[in-house]
Parts: structure tokens; sequence; C-alpha cells
């Protein structure tokens, strides 16, 4: 019914975006990691739209790439797996990361995701194996890391980070930053200092 809503950001928080169109604002749901990816309050923004009617609600949820908005659609078509999981797992994983996960059949990393047990994990990829591969993946050049010879220490890095709560992705962004501005000799806490100043 709705293919996306494109106006101005009102407001926004970590659950949800208020976009004015025409003279309406829409409130739409929106992933976790979408807030640090959102313009500031009174910017122009498009959000590709999911309408979803349940017998005792309709709600529209929000996301920044159609990608990321077929993928909670696809979600959604696994038993069990409503609107709020789905969303928690757009929110947490990229479709990059969704991806691998499944391939590889990774219940571990499917279950750190909240709301996700390793049940749920598991029945994701088997329903999902095959069907998620076919969406176009999200362009990860913008954040991905390539230096092998600190994979270790990226990686050591990262954990920190993640579980710190912040997303991967930002996670990734940050630490890339910081080793663009320090030596690749950098240890390991000087680099998860760094790379927090850029959260």
């Amino acid at each position: 019914m709705f293919a996306y809503f494109k106006g101005i950001l009102n407001q926004a928080t970590a659950s949800c975006a208020i976009v004015e169109a025409c003279g309406v604002g829409y409130k739409l749901f929106v992933p976790a990691n979408l807030f640090t990816r959102l313009p500031p309050p009174g910017s122009e923004v498009l959000l590709h739209a999911s309408f979803v009617v349940r017998e005792q609600s309709q709600a529209l949820y929000g996301f920044l790439t159609a990608h990321e908005r077929d993928l909670f659609e696809t979600l959604m078509g696994v038993n069990g797996i409503g609107p709020k999981l789905a969303l928690s797992l757009v929110g947490h994983l990229s479709l990059t990361d969704l991806q691998h996960a499944l391939a590889h059949g990774n219940t571990a990393a499917l279950s750190k995701v909240p709301g996700v047990g390793k049940k749920i994990a598991e029945r994701l990829i088997v329903e999902l194996r095959d069907k998620v591969v076919h969406l176009a993946p999200t362009d990860p050049s913008s954040y991905a890391i390539s230096l092998p010879s600190e994979s270790n220490k990226i990686s050591d890095a990262m954990s920190a980070l993640v579980n710190l709560g912040y997303h991967q992705q930002v996670a990734q962004k940050a630490i890339k930053k910081a080793l663009q501005e320090t030596s690749e000799e950098i240890e390991l806490a000087s680099l998860i200092t760094y790379a927090l100043k850029h959260i």
C-alpha cells in the first residue's frame, strides 16, 4: 500500500521516526541501527515503508534502503517471526552479516539478536538460507576493513565495542576511521579509545 515516505524528519528516536509529508505526520517504527544514520530533524528524508496489518493493530515500518525493507518482509514470512522480531534482526545485523550467518548455519551469530533463541535461529537458517541470498546485498565498502595482518586486533576491538552496546556497522566505521588516523601498530586499548571518539 505504501512504498515510501518522502518529507521532513520531524523527530526521531531509537525506535521510531516521524516524517511530515503534505502536512501529515507519519509515525514509522524503525530498526535500532537507523537512528545514527538519519539526518538531523528538519532535514528531508526518504524512508522505504512496510505497512503491517494485524488483527488488532496497523503499523508502518521505515527503512533507509529498499533492501532492508525487503529483508524485513522476508523475515516476517518465517513462521513465528512477527514485525517486532523482524525489526530487531534488521536492526542488529546488516544484510551482508545475515546472509553470511544463514549460509554458514551460524546460529550463534543469530542468537545474539535480542529475542532470537537457538530454535528460532535454526528455523531462520532452514527457511531463509536460499531466499535471502537473492536479496541484493548492501554495499559494505563504506565500512569494510581489509587489514589481514591486523585482523585479530580489529576483531577484538569490534567485540569490545559490540559488548558496549554499539551496532556492528557503527563499530566497523569507527574502527576504520581510527585506523586511518593512527598507525597500524596502535595498541588494542588505544584503538578502542580512538574508535569511541568517532561514535
